[in-house]
């Protein structure tokens, strides 16, 4: 923990008087000016604590300050001045954000007395963040760690959506980068009380019971009820409470929050886990950005438009329902494809082709297609159909 401290001021000889007074009891460094001490702070810091003289023709006490405060927050700001008229001090306080205000001139008591105060003050500010640091980290990796043991399944995939999460924060230019990056490493702890099985079946995307059913969709309750216990982690158990939380309002919890109503990081959650669903079962990042475009009102576009732009997919694909006369080929189907029967006809990800269309046009006419048919298509390719219906529409069905 640096105990240095800088004292700015565009006089030379005030401030080899302050070195020469207080060498035996503080590191004292000095910068001539307010750039050149803004440029000790960004290339020798951090200091404990800055000084900085009020009236400097370069850049004035105030100013020097509010940049310190923005580079490197935790070092305690005084300010000197031989101007101490009511202006000075409010635009000290509100802009500097500083821990003391002096008037010159100053005895090097009550000098040496304010650098003790802020010493101690900095003393304070990093041990608490130190602190809080190493018990918030413990804790989380001891929760993960738990999570590790109880379900592999749910492990996996926090660990999966860590970084995607955290490339649609940066891209969105989220501030509480830290609290979702954490949110998504505990989003599955709620998920320990859901036997291993039912995970599994659940994340292959097959039928479960409706006891399941409903143990499932509660477990982002469940962690947000684990996660609030612990200090200064109540921002990351709402996150997770509201991790399956539709955008127009739908889903876990039952409340009255939608849109940008739910938290930041809930809505970006939502899209990193159920992007994960679609990747795990083997879609490609161009069908699953193309599913979640076409699930209407599950997400943030802001969030899905994020994705895409961390994943660089510039050709998204888009799900529509055809006819069997209206098969393409080229295009992918985006569900499996049954008889009436219930016979797998196709499985979803079959890429259509001339053999494959005259298969299905016989089992039609011999044991009928379960339908509609659902397909993935390029997205300008699908724009351009719905503005020819548009036109269809317009002219009464016919073309102009």
């Amino acid at each position: 923990m640096t105990t240095r401290i800088l004292c700015v001021d565009d006089d030379s000889n005030i401030l080899l008087g302050y070195q020469r007074a207080l060498r035996k009891q503080f590191q004292i460094e000095v910068a001539l000016g307010g750039s050149e001490g803004l440029a000790a702070v960004r290339n020798q810091g951090p200091y404990a604590v800055i000084v900085a003289d009020m009236r400097m023709p370069d850049m004035n006490g105030v100013e020097l300050l509010a940049q310190v405060k923005e580079i490197s927050p935790d070092t305690v700001r005084m300010m000197l001045t031989g101007n101490a008229d009511q202006q000075t001090a409010m635009e000290a306080v509100n802009e500097g954000h500083i821990f003391r205000f002096m008037t010159k001139p100053c005895s090097p008591q009550d000098f040496a007395g304010a650098l003790q105060a802020g010493l101690l003050q900095y003393r304070l500010v990093t041990a608490e963040r130190e602190l809080l640091s190493k018990t918030l980290s413990g804790s989380v990796k001891m929760l993960t760690d738990v999570l590790s043991l109880v379900s592999p399944t749910a492990f996996g995939r926090a660990s999966r959506i860590r970084e995607p999460a955290r490339k649609i924060a940066l891209i969105l230019g989220e501030n509480e980068l830290w609290m979702i990056e954490i949110a998504a490493m505990l989003s599955q702890v709620g998920c320990v009380v859901i036997p291993e099985d039912v995970l599994a079946r659940q994340f292959r995307d097959e039928d479960l019971s409706r006891s399941e059913q409903e143990a499932f969709a509660a477990h982002p309750l469940v962690g947000r009820d684990l996660i609030k216990k612990i200090p200064r982690l109540e921002g990351v158990a709402e996150i997770i409470g509201y991790q399956e939380k539709r955008f127009d309002g739908s889903g876990t919890p039952p409340d009255g929050r939608c849109g940008k109503s739910i938290p930041a990081g809930s809505r970006i959650l939502k899209v990193a886990l159920d992007y994960d669903s679609l990747a795990s079962r083997g879609s490609s990042p161009e069908m699953a950005i193309g599913e979640l475009q076409y699930r209407r009102g599950w997400y943030d576009p802001d969030v899905v438009a994020a994705l895409q732009k961390a994943l660089n997919v510039t050709k998204v694909h888009v799900i529509r329902e055809v006819k069997l006369d209206q098969l393409r080929d080229k295009m992918i189907l985006a569900a499996d494809l049954k008889s009436m029967q219930g016979t797998l006809l196709c499985a979803k990800g079959t890429e259509v082709n001339p053999a494959l269309r005259l298969r299905l046009r016989n089992f039609a006419c011999n044991l009928g297609i379960c339908g509609p048919i659902e397909v993935f298509i390029p997205l300008e390719q699908a724009d351009e159909e719905t503005r020819v219906l548009e036109r269809l529409q317009v002219t009464g069905g016919r073309m102009t």
